[in-house]
């Protein structure tokens, strides 16, 4: 009986809604006004710079807000392609999908009734400031960037704590940057920052690669062997040059250690073995300065580091840092426009689904951005304004482009994703799923007239509880199936109905009990999941359905709030 609720109610609910899984050939570039961005090199240019840092070059911020710069682009992409766009998204669903964009949970149906009843020109703007400066906010994003951090689910929760409080207190991206890749673990605040690296130095290949793959969007991996067989970017040279910066780094005891000596020898396919030079990712090279230490100093290095690690206190630094070096090269000059365009990149896919660059770990010159001079754009302005995280996503989803609807009905044949004329539906993560469970099955009245830190208690203790399920749920890819794990837990496995569908006080189905007529009971249970009023078709069907088993509603209620949430359009963002 469940499974033909099931498929009744998703067919009637979600009939309209259309995956965006065609794909069209991306449009022709359109002439834009030029940004002073260098394009993504195709012939990596070769040049070595002094040990001391050269001053960065001047990056002049735009007068132009964001959102009419991101929206100029695509519309204009759009129009060359000549599709017809999707329309805006309207009220409830613009506060659903900011709401689980931002803090990472579904609205609670008086913040719906609120926003969607307000006449306020301005209650977008409002409403993103609102979420953006919650404590939601912080944990959601914090728990996005751990992800990236560590995309194979292996996550620290000392390097959580980091990433929590360094976006509470609205670090820039580059000072993030310097942290991880260079931590005081003296200092409190900078407690767990080590961790990205520390948990990688066992394996220098990896740590190499993750390093570039997270940081600058770029997988080497390929040109470890030999050279990249597609793409003239990337060498065995690149990969031992990042390679060099990291070899030094080792695990001193529970602390970063790094000596300040060590050379990389490799074998090319062709030609003599060689000795690997720290160079970045652009070509740009790092000649160290001095003579190889002697044995006696090299000895004393040693004695340091096993004294530190006696005393269980951070080792000392190197007089030469090659790690340190790498973090300079990074954000100098033109090398700053991989690092940029690379977090622009990750948070365009944290709120549209999709990159201007996909995959996310191939930005080079044979894999060019769907919107070239978009991106050139908002990395250029992102190192203008100084890394700033928050002025970046809101810029994002302020735009028109973010806030376009996800049904298509201006054709059969759906736009091709890189143009972003449709909304593209996202699956919920584990924590954004559980914890909008929470939201969904509890009385919408327990929300009600609290005063705004408590409402926040109260979500972050929502959160807590559904830490537990969201374990039981694997963490979204781009090329999203639901598991059989997560089938079976959802249509067979008791601990949904024993975690979310009980009807006791303060729950969804204690006070649908209360209500006397099914239409009112439907009318709630859809409003309370989806955000939404209840359709005819949906009336029709549900209601049919609980008069069947008279006598017997509170289970009736019970299977169609359980055949809501585990629908379609409950699982995705959209």
């Amino acid at each position: 009986m469940r499974l033909r609720l099931l498929f009744a109610v998703s067919a009637c609910i979600c009939a309209a809604w259309i995956v965006n899984a065609a794909d069209i050939p991306p449009p022709r570039e359109v002439p834009q006004p030029a940004v002073e961005v260098a394009p993504m090199p195709r012939e990596v240019p070769q040049r070595e710079i002094a040990i001391a840092p050269k001053p960065r070059a001047i990056r002049i911020a735009s007068r132009e807000p964001i959102p009419e710069v991101i929206d100029r682009y695509i519309a204009s992409a759009i129009a060359d392609a000549n599709v017809t766009p999707a329309p805006q998204a309207d009220d409830a669903t613009i506060i659903r999908r900011l709401t689980l964009d931002l803090v990472g949970r579904i609205p609670t149906t008086g913040e719906v009734d609120d926003y969607v009843k307000s006449n306020d020109p301005d209650k977008r703007a409002k409403l993103v400031d609102r979420l953006m400066a919650s404590p939601g906010f912080v944990r959601h994003q914090a728990a996005m960037f751990e992800v990236m951090f560590y995309p194979e689910g292996d996550r620290r929760g000392a390097f959580r704590d980091y990433l929590v409080n360094a976006l509470k207190e609205n670090k820039s991206w580059d000072k993030i940057f310097r942290e991880v890749m260079l931590p005081d673990e003296r200092n409190p605040k900078q407690k767990g920052a080590g961790e990205f690296l520390r948990s990688r130095v066992a394996d220098a290949d990896k740590l190499t690669n993750d390093v570039s793959t997270t940081f600058f969007g770029v997988n080497v991996s390929c040109a470890q062997c030999h050279n990249h067989p597609h793409v003239i970017d990337w060498t065995q040279d690149h990969f031992y040059g990042m390679k060099a910066f990291l070899i030094r780094t080792f695990d001193n005891g529970g602390f970063l250690g790094e000596r300040g000596s060590g050379i990389i020898k490799y074998k090319p396919t062709k030609g003599p073995e060689r000795t690997a030079k720290m160079m970045f990712l652009t070509g740009t090279k790092v000649e160290e300065v001095g003579v190889e230490p002697s044995a006696v100093e090299m000895k004393k290095e040693k004695t340091a580091f096993d004294k530190a690690k006696a005393a269980k206190t951070p080792p000392p630094a190197p007089k030469f840092s090659a790690r340190t070096k790498l973090v300079e090269v990074a954000l100098e000059d033109e090398n700053a426009d991989f690092f940029a365009r690379s977090i622009v990149n990750r948070m365009w896919h944290r709120f549209f689904g999709t990159g201007l660059v996909t995959p996310l770990d191939q930005m080079h010159a044979e894999n060019q951005p769907s919107h070239p001079e978009l991106l050139a754009w908002l990395a250029n302005d992102t190192i203008a304004n100084g890394y700033d995280l928050r002025r970046l996503i809101r810029g994002i989803v302020m735009s028109k482009a973010y806030s376009r609807s996800s049904k298509y009905e201006a054709s059969s044949d759906l736009p091709s994703a890189k143009l972003f004329a449709v909304a593209k539906l996202k699956p919920m993560t584990p924590m954004q799923l559980a914890t909008s469970l929470k939201i969904a099955t509890t009385d919408p009245a327990s929300f009600e007239n609290l005063k705004p830190d408590d409402f926040e208690k109260k979500i972050e203790q929502l959160e807590s509880s559904a830490r537990g399920f969201a374990a039981l749920i694997a963490q979204p890819t781009d090329n999203f199936q639901i598991g059989v794990g997560e089938a079976l837990l959802f249509s067979n496995g008791d601990r949904l109905t024993k975690e979310f569908l009980t009807d006791g006080g303060g729950t969804a189905l204690g006070y649908a009990k209360t209500l006397k007529e099914p239409k009112d009971v439907v009318e709630f249970l859809v409003k309370t999941t989806y955000g939404r009023p209840a359709t005819d078709t949906e009336l029709k069907a549900l209601v049919a359905y609980i008069k069947k088993r008279n006598g017997r509603e509170p289970e009736a209620y019970k299977q169609v709030l359980w055949a809501l949430v585990t629908s379609p359009e409950f699982r995705f963002n959209y």
